[in-house]
């Protein structure tokens, strides 16, 4: 069995979440990017996170190569939303229901329980079982969904909403 490590994210992790990121949008209604993003438009996501903070990012690590990650970042823009983040978790193809999502969302959720995070929220575009289990598993709730809120491929898509309390 093959040792797996969760920790922050790195420099070096660019390239492969890149392309675990771009297989989604390329191949998944997952994602609502609809072009691959570039080598560029992921270094500047990457070095919006530190350490602390409301930004963070945290990957899973199978003998030095990047395999998955979770991250928050902002809700809104707006300054009355500065305590709600909003996460996401993504593993590459063929890495899903081995408990790793979980592993992730629990050292990110645990991070921001440091930090003055009121809520996280999740948006899941449906349907997405493996995502909404991950989500109730980690203490989510649903509040609500967003009807035919994202059109890829050729059709509509909903997206439903998830919050976690973080107090």
């Amino acid at each position: 069995m093959t040792h797996i490590t969760i920790r922050r994210v790195e420099a070096r992790d660019i390239a492969p979440l890149l392309d675990i990121y771009n297989h989604y949008v390329a191949t998944t209604h997952i994602s609502f990017d609809v072009e691959p993003r570039t080598f560029e438009q992921r270094r500047a996501w990457f070095d919006n996170f530190s350490e602390a903070g409301r930004r963070q990012c945290f990957v899973a690590d199978r003998n030095g190569i990047a395999i998955g990650w979770a991250s928050s970042g902002p809700f809104k823009d707006r300054a009355a939303y500065e305590t709600s983040v909003e996460t996401s978790v993504y593993l590459a193809p063929g890495e899903g229901g081995k408990g790793l999502g979980r592993r992730l969302y629990q050292t990110l959720c645990d991070s921001l329980a440091k930090e003055d995070v009121h809520r996280c929220f999740g948006g899941i575009a449906l349907p997405n079982e493996a995502s909404i289990g991950v989500h109730l598993a980690m203490g989510f709730r649903h509040i609500g969904t967003y009807s035919e809120v994202g059109r890829k491929f050729g059709r509509f898509w909903d997206v439903a909403w998830y919050e976690r309390r973080m107090d």
